[in-house]
């Protein structure tokens, strides 16, 4: 094998065109493999091949900067940058991360993983160069599927701007996680078409200088084209048309299902473990085609990610007008849900907590002081959700409780959560958002109202005395737990199921301080800035004490739940024995 000989890119530039097209189809090899047993970003990676071969063949890393947008395409680059070994051997697959991580290689410049942000980036590398007086490349990588969102298109405006050497190299695979949606698509479908001689060019109008490459699994192809930007003078565009999948059948034939995989067998491409259970995302798609064919007016938004919410190609067929993919632009939905909004319409913009963080000022200024009623649907909200530092999915409750005019729920149960949303589409007061519970649904135990209008008013499913255990959305099983656990110590707690995240039941709060001395706040999510702190802040002036549960503050990665869950004391046990420690 060539590639387990790749100790970095010097290596590979004393390989010629047919060892190079060999180590190609190793690494396809090895990334089928790992992924098979691993799972990961599949399609990507398998498109990008022979563009990173090419990448590093022609240009000098780490003098050379390379930054690839989101950088779920990177494993290859990873092999050539010294770390082949996370992909020869299964003890040693973890020893990467699924993304750039500069602690790993200087050959990576920034910890990225979320999309359309390499232009800019790159673009401040470059700036930063010439600040210093220095001479290099600085190639930002970017997939067709990124240049739908904002930040792209503001860090493309502002390039030509730069006036030095800075290349941006546009892979353009014809698809986004799903199918690309928005009018520049048809631009690059022209320049394809033309072979890049269309005088109709998005990056010329930008004032950037193009060069197209047709065949972008080509070696000598992508060489020749890198090779004639090298050490440019000036803001380049490198468009590449590549396959997304190639070399793998099955990612070939379905690039949706086969942009990111659980672990599969390799031969039939099946996934080896499957997932019976109904899960939120297809109730929650299943449910609004429901709504949706009872009322026109209801309408799903998506920013480029369906799958994350069960909008498989049939659902958003049968859903027709009444669903829309605005791509990767998640400012654009939040803003367009509020438009739709006022026009009378009922948008549900399903959105990953992740993700809804690029959302925060459409979502307070165009929303919220607005006060237009559309629905937020806060995907796989929890602790347990994604652990990859780029992905952490436990900062929304800091991030939309404090916004004015905002209803924020945290249903704990299936039927709760359809009554909450079907609730929202027909409240007309002020915008919703719903924290959708994450995993296995789980339908309730006892009955569910239909109307949530009477805001801030909590659930007291069990009244107790001298503890007040307060479980929020996805815990309430562990208060639940924690309550049982207490009364086999002869104490008889409260447990309430707060429902509203964004506000304080006064009320209750004050008819539990007669009996109650000790409140105890359970949240699957941040702890700093985090619904447990309104409620001590409520509770500080009095004779109460407040212990809250949550996550600590901290960018953490790829951490074990359980191991995490335990630190934070996030376990019935340890709850249990705070709590009778404090009484």
């Amino acid at each position: 094998m060539y590639i387990e000989h790749i100790s970095s890119p010097a290596d590979v530039k004393r390989l010629n065109t047919a060892q190079l097209t060999l180590m190609a189809q190793e690494i396809r090899t090895l990334l089928t493999h790992k992924l098979s047993i691993h799972g990961g970003h599949c399609g990507p990676n398998l498109g990008m091949v022979e563009a990173t071969i090419a990448l590093h063949r022609v240009f000098d890393s780490p003098t050379d900067k390379i930054v690839f947008d989101v950088s779920h395409q990177s494993y290859v680059h990873k092999m050539l940058t010294g770390r082949v070994g996370a992909f020869l051997s299964e003890a040693h697959y973890d020893d990467v991360s699924g993304y750039t991580e500069p602690s790993e290689s200087d050959h990576d410049h920034f910890i990225i993983g979320h999309t359309s942000t390499s232009v800019s980036l790159a673009g401040g590398l470059a700036k930063g160069r010439d600040l210093r007086g220095e001479h290099h490349n600085v190639i930002a990588v970017i997939g067709d599927g990124s240049l739908s969102g904002g930040e792209a298109l503001e860090g493309l405006d502002w390039a030509a701007e730069l006036g030095t050497n800075f290349i941006i190299v546009v892979n353009d695979n014809q698809m986004s996680i799903a199918e690309n949606h928005g009018g520049l698509y048809d631009n690059l479908r022209q320049l394809r078409e033309t072979r890049g001689a269309c005088s109709n060019n998005l990056f010329r109008a930008m004032g950037l200088d193009y060069v197209y490459v047709d065949e972008g699994n080509d070696i000598d192809s992508l060489t020749e084209a890198f090779q004639k930007v090298k050490d440019t003078d000036h803001p380049v565009v490198v468009h590449i048309n590549t396959l997304k999948g190639k070399g793998y059948a099955p990612a070939e034939a379905d690039k949706e299902r086969w942009h990111w995989t659980m672990p599969f067998d390799v031969e039939t491409g099946e996934l080896k473990h499957t997932f019976t259970d109904e899960d939120y995302n297809d109730l929650t798609a299943a449910h609004l085609l429901e709504r949706m064919a009872g009322d026109k007016t209801v309408c799903a938004i998506t920013a480029g990610t369906p799958g994350v919410w069960g909008w498989t190609p049939e659902r958003r067929k049968a859903a027709g007008r009444q669903y829309v993919d605005v791509g990767i632009a998640e400012e654009h939905a939040v803003a367009m849900a509020s438009g739709m909004a006022k026009a009378g319409s009922k948008p549900v913009f399903g959105v990953c907590s992740s993700f809804l963080q690029r959302t925060y000022d459409q979502v307070a200024q165009d929303l919220c002081i607005n006060d237009n009623p559309a629905t937020l649907l806060v995907l796989w909200a929890s602790i347990a959700s994604m652990t990859d530092v780029t992905h952490l999915c436990h900062y929304d409750i800091p991030l939309l409780s404090g916004i004015p005019n905002l209803v924020y729920l945290a249903p704990t149960n299936r039927d709760e959560y359809l009554a909450m949303l079907d609730w929202s589409l027909d409240y007309r007061e002020h915008p919703v958002a719903i924290r959708v519970p994450v995993g296995p649904t789980r339908p309730a135990m006892r009955p569910v109202p239909s109307d949530f209008s009477s805001l801030n008013t909590y659930e007291v499913t069990h009244r107790g005395s001298e503890v007040a255990i307060l479980a929020l959305g996805g815990f309430y099983g562990l208060g639940e737990e924690v309550r049982q656990a207490l009364a086999l110590k002869g104490i008889n707690a409260t447990l309430i199921n707060p429902r509203y995240i964004s506000g304080i039941d006064q009320p209750l709060f004050d008819n539990l301080l007669s009996d109650h001395r000790l409140f105890v706040t359970l949240e699957d999510g941040a702890l700093d800035g985090g619904w447990g702190e309104k409620v001590a802040r409520h509770l500080g002036p009095t004779n109460a004490k407040v212990r809250c549960y949550g996550a600590r503050k901290g960018f953490v990665d790829r951490y074990d739940v359980d191991e995490y869950l335990t630190v934070n004391r996030l376990k019935s046990h340890l709850i249990v024995e705070d709590i009778l420690a404090d009484l």
